[in-house]
């Protein structure tokens, strides 16, 4: 009909370009068989285009003055509970408003917060549970935690309180953990987040991706183990200043 074709895309432009540009890329030797750039490598989509160095991450909104973009009711109690905290002492713990859990797996966390030993807040969301009922282990609730429904997660993130990000690896997530200085504990599960934590672990060294066991479960002793990691190697935290 000679119509020309229309994209709406909720994602930036960039990734829009890249995603039509797969297939090149492909052709080209750019990517490998893991869908990652060849040695980390800068590429060009358009001759057209020049290419700047650029500086970051920043947050340009002020922190304690971001409107909302979710549909969570946000719990500023917490931050109260942060105050009460020393500096450096918290594990966040926060996987967006889309991944969702067994319920093996959400007791498995569970009790790993709590073998670490170290306080912690917690975002679980009524769904978090693969949809059904969240239900906490038996033996869970030693007093170390604070749980919410949702967060003002900027205004926690620059909390002088938090010392540690257990995270999914989401773009905004990865952003606002990177900009206020904190170590990652990295729990990624699909698209960009796979990128992201390449980039924490391997290339900035500021965190430690954790791995499933043999039977596709992140175990409570993996999970302790880890977060002692972020907190007693020094590396980590020089590496977030």
């Amino acid at each position: 009909m000679g119509a020309e074709p229309v994209s709406f895309s909720p994602p930036s432009v960039a990734c829009l370009a890249f995603l039509l540009h797969t297939p090149k890329l492909l052709d080209q030797g750019n990517l490998n068989t893991n869908g990652s750039l060849q040695n980390g490598d800068v590429i060009s989509l358009s001759n057209d285009m020049s290419f700047h160095e650029v500086s970051g991450p920043f947050l340009i909104l002020d922190s304690n003055n971001v409107n909302s973009t979710n549909f969570f009711s946000e719990d500023s109690s917490c931050l109260r509970w942060l105050d009460s905290k020393p500096d450096g002492s918290v594990v966040y713990v926060s996987f967006g408003s889309l991944a969702v859990f067994s319920q093996q797996q959400l007791d498995e966390l569970a009790l790993g917060l709590e073998l670490s030993g170290r306080a912690f807040l917690w975002v679980v969301r009524p769904d978090l549970a693969n949809g059904s009922q969240v239900v906490y282990p038996p033996g869970f609730g030693t007093g170390l935690g604070e749980i919410v429904e949702w967060a003002p997660q900027n205004r926690v993130l620059s909390h002088p309180s938090i010392g540690c990000f257990v995270s999914h690896c989401g773009w905004n997530s990865t952003m606002e953990g990177v900009s206020n200085g904190l170590r990652f504990l990295c729990w990624p599960y699909f698209a960009d987040q796979l990128h992201n934590v390449r980039y924490i672990c391997d290339k900035w060294g500021i965190g430690l991706k954790i791995d499933f066991d043999e039977v596709g479960i992140r175990s409570r002793y993996e999970i302790k183990n880890e977060i002692d990691m972020l907190f007693s190697d020094n590396k980590f935290l020089r590496k977030t200043h």
